[in-house]
């Protein structure tokens, strides 16, 4: 089947605008351009809360499948209360995130009792730069999980 220029070029913005939000374009058989396959997208997971003396202290797991390193990746996160009180809001810095690495992140919030967790918003990404320059919209692109038992982690 022979498709026309007008097609194709639908065809090829749709694949772009999929590729940038993570989603895997079917269909477009073996022709289909490079940027039309999965985009690789970080994840951020809340591993652990872990007491410390004064402060409780969050383990972060940072996975990024992709070919690019971010230099910068900010995140501006409410962490609210069990009974859905915000507690505090802190910047947390997740920089530097390699190419198609794991790593883990710590972050100690000073005052905070880890039982007095109950959930985690990412409420913005401020600042989100590749090595070749800015990113995009990095929260749209963010995945979120928790593995801490009763708080969720969300965006």
């Amino acid at each position: 089947m022979r498709r026309s220029s007008k097609h194709w070029n639908l065809q090829k913005k749709w694949a772009r605008a999929a590729a940038c939000l993570g989603l895997a374009v079917i269909g477009l058989g073996p022709a289909a351009p490079a940027f039309a396959q999965t985009a690789a997208s970080l994840t951020l997971e809340l591993n652990k809360l872990e007491p410390q003396d004064k402060s409780c202290r969050a383990y972060f797991v940072i996975d990024n499948p992709g070919d690019k390193s971010y230099v910068a990746l900010k995140a501006d996160v409410v962490i609210f209360q069990p009974d859905g009180v915000i507690s505090r809001r802190v910047a947390l810095d997740l920089a530097p995130v390699k190419a198609a690495k794991q790593s883990v992140k710590q972050f100690d919030f000073d005052g905070l009792v880890c039982d007095k967790v109950g959930r985690v918003l990412v409420n913005e990404i401020v600042e989100c730069k590749l090595e070749t320059g800015a990113a995009g919209d990095c929260l749209s692109s963010l995945s979120v999980k928790s593995l801490v038992s009763g708080v969720a982690l969300s965006k």
